[in-house]
């Protein structure tokens, strides 16, 4: 389902919950749009293509479609690419560590002249008037993570982190008991196993503090709405130790 997260009559941010169907994994998707001008965030695979296309039409003109946005280039993030390109005049942003990568999913030729490279400090975007910050998410889970912040209605389009293994419906509604969601939904063993370690953890949070940040919405999952649960996620994310602060050597031995 569409769940706007902000509308005020210019600038819109949406979120997509529930198109993907079938064996795929929870996956969200985002548009966020100013003054009829849009840009999608992790439009998803082949399993969400036809569905968001009729979806944003709500929104914005799909043929007024400015960026794609891939936070990183997993298949349920960017995999639709290629239909996207065909159909719209939009410009694709990823970071640069990744920018040879999305032709595979692309018919040849397409991404030729296409193609937006992000640094790894991030940078900053236009959208006809409106300015979204995008933020590095490296090492979270890889290298050439990025997220995006929308400053006009304070949230944070936080990728993989933050992210929990929920259905649709409850992906579309916001968490309200941190605790149970840590231990019930996947989120902890998610973190601990997809995210690099702890002290990329630490560097996002204190980068994050900076912000006026109201809502994270990850691109898996419920979301954290309102300035206690984001400071709750906050504090537990600084403080998570997680992929190779984990393992051993028992991680890799050879089978007997």
């Amino acid at each position: 389902m569409a769940v706007v997260l902000y509308d005020d009559g210019v600038h819109k941010c949406v979120v997509f919950t529930d198109l993907v169907a079938g064996e795929g994994v929870q996956a969200n998707q985002f548009a966020i749009s100013h003054h009829g001008e849009g840009v999608l965030l992790d439009p998803g695979g082949n399993l969400t293509y036809k569905h968001l296309l009729a979806e944003i039409s709500d929104y914005f003109l799909p043929s007024r479609t400015r960026y794609i946005f891939a936070s990183h280039p997993d298949p349920d993030i960017i995999a639709s690419v290629n239909g996207w390109l065909l159909i719209t005049d939009a410009k694709v942003l990823i970071a640069e560590e990744w920018e040879r990568f999305i032709p595979h999913f692309c018919l040849k030729g397409a991404t030729v002249g296409r193609m937006v490279t992000i640094p790894a400090p991030g940078m900053k975007l236009d959208l006809n008037g409106g300015e979204l910050l995008v933020l590095t998410g490296y090492f979270l889970h890889a290298v050439g993570n990025v997220h995006v912040y929308d400053a006009i209605s304070k949230i944070l389009v936080s990728g993989d982190v933050g992210a929990s293994l929920v259905d649709a419906e409850t992906a579309g509604k916001p968490i309200d008991d941190f605790d149970y969601h840590l231990h019930n939904n996947g989120m902890l063993g998610f973190h601990k196993r997809y995210m690099s370690g702890n002290k990329a953890c630490r560097y996002w949070v204190n980068m994050v503090r900076q912000l006026d940040v109201e809502w994270i919405v990850p691109q898996h999952g419920a979301s954290f709405k309102g300035k206690d649960m984001v400071n709750r996620f906050l504090d537990w994310f600084e403080e998570l130790e997680c992929g190779i602060d984990l393992i051993t050597q028992d991680d890799f031995r050879l089978l007997d």
